[in-house]
């Protein structure tokens, strides 16, 4: 696990991404992302959990700045990444941070050869060469458990775990500090799950990665990732390591998340009793605050929630 004590490597502060439709002339605003606080430290696996339509993918796309964000800042080992777009800037964030897709087929161009796709990141940073490009093309694909034959072929050949090999080479080729991995195995059968989450451990150490982690298998997030940031409808509810949260789950949601997790004993899943969540309709937001449960462990709640927390543990 990353030490805390160093300077964290990403800064979210107050980030926010919302997305304004217009539908039979009425405005609407949906806050996707809403005053959103975290930061990830050096060499850390930072996983983010909760619901389809949470907002943890337009978290992750807002930080590799697909996104331009409504508010807040982002700081990348102390540089701003937030703010106006400049062609420096750009240049900064490509070099530094990279992002696995979620779906092996659509983010793949199925018009372009293997080689192509991968090389792609070292042809727009100025590598001219086709052999050197070609070279460590296929240096990836074989860091990634694939072949060097593999490299003149098209996507829609492979099965969707290559193609997820694929896009990990692609976005490990420029040589990133960070991966953003936006639910990688979500689309994957549950064994070809544990091969690519076995093989993003094995590239973490060989490259000494950071990653963001997006996923809603809770499983896959507490074998994977050092801490977990649980989202609700755009607000980080609950923050902690890994350990504490399934030891000491504070939220509402986060229990409910929890309580979802299928056991492997049929006799006892038939049975168990699963939590669910329905926060108050009339909930005052400006009482909600982030409260600290214990080094590292903060709840997003109100007072009076937070003390009843305290006297239930």
């Amino acid at each position: 696990m990353a030490e805390q004590n160093k300077a964290p490597l990403l800064e979210v502060n107050d980030l926010s991404m919302h997305f304004t439709t217009k539908k039979r002339g009425k405005t609407n605003t949906v806050k996707a992302v809403d005053h959103v606080s975290f930061n990830i430290y050096p060499g850390e696996t930072f996983g983010m959990v909760g619901e389809s339509g949470c907002g943890k993918t337009t978290c992750g796309r807002t930080i590799i700045r697909l996104y331009d964000p409504t508010g807040g800042t982002m700081l990348y080992n102390g540089q701003e990444i937030s703010g106006k777009m400049t062609k420096e800037k750009r240049k900064f964030i490509t070099e530094n941070i990279a992002m696995v897709f979620q779906d092996p087929i659509a983010s793949l161009n199925p018009r372009m050869t293997v080689q192509e796709i991968i090389g792609e990141g070292l042809k727009v940073r100025g590598m001219s060469d086709p052999k050197e490009r070609e070279a460590l093309v296929i240096d990836m694909l074989q860091r990634v458990g694939l072949q060097a034959e593999h490299a003149t072929r098209y996507p829609h050949e492979f099965s969707g775990g290559q193609r997820q090999r694929i896009g990990i080479a692609r976005a490990l080729i420029v040589k990133p500090s960070m991966i953003i991995a936006d639910e990688p195995v979500s689309a994957l059968d549950v064994s070809v799950q544990a091969q690519v989450i076995n093989l993003l451990n094995d590239l973490k150490e060989e490259f000494g990665l950071t990653i963001m982690f997006i996923a809603h298998n809770l499983s896959v997030v507490k074998y994977f990732c050092d801490r977990i940031a649980v989202m609700y409808f755009g607000k980080l509810v609950e923050l902690a390591t890994s350990d504490e949260l399934f030891a000491n789950p504070c939220h509402p949601y986060t229990k409910a998340l929890l309580s979802a997790i299928p056991l492997p004993d049929p006799v006892s899943e038939k049975g168990r009793l699963r939590i669910t969540y329905e926060p108050p309709k009339d909930q005052d937001e400006s009482l909600l605050s982030y409260h600290t449960v214990s080094e590292g462990h903060i709840v997003y709640c109100t007072d009076e929630e937070f003390e009843a927390m305290l006297h239930k543990a």
